[in-house]
């Protein structure tokens, strides 16, 4: 056995009867009846069953083994591994609020956007990325350009219009 059980149940006519496993190792040794009972773990323990339940118990735990074993050659993978916090299973059915053509054009217009980027001026990279990638507002923007909110608003409109040229050729 690989690890000693905390409790052995031992099956007698009123019912079970709960062991140590020292104790019933020691039982084991002076009376040859319990060398004939059968034992199936639960739960860290071990519980006498019958021969019927013995022998189901091990053929279902063989046949889990089997199946895990031709799983594993086929690289099939177990839903029991898709499961969240609570143990319930997650849902695989597909998404279809998503628009796999708009995810795509989208996908091709960052890219555009990557390259036009560069093509604008220091001042006008500075001003896309307070505005876009700093989440800056408007007038955070120009209180630190030292310009008015309506600048920069007025510049916003310019480059993104000078994007979209960029972009549309």
């Amino acid at each position: 056995m690989k690890y000693a059980p905390r409790k052995v149940y031992i099956k007698e006519s009123s019912g079970y009867v709960e062991l140590s496993y020292k104790d019933f190792c020691r039982r084991r040794k002076t009376d040859q009846s319990y060398m004939d009972k059968l034992f199936i773990p639960v739960q860290g323990c071990l519980l006498e069953v019958m021969r019927e339940q013995y022998t189901e118990f091990y053929k279902d735990k063989e046949r889990w083994r089997y199946l895990k074993k031709l799983d594993t050659n086929h690289s099939l993978l177990s839903l029991e591994g898709f499961t969240d916090s609570e143990g319930n299973v997650l849902d695989f059915i597909i998404d279809e609020t998503v628009d796999v053509a708009e995810t795509v054009v989208c996908a091709v217009m960052v890219d555009r956007l990557k390259v036009a980027l560069p093509l604008l001026s220091d001042g006008e990279q500075a001003l896309v990325k307070a505005i876009f990638f700093e989440e800056l507002s408007e007038r955070e923007v120009g209180l630190r350009l030292g310009i008015t909110q309506s600048v920069v608003n007025k510049r916003k409109a310019k480059i993104l219009a000078k994007l979209r040229t960029i972009i549309e050729n």
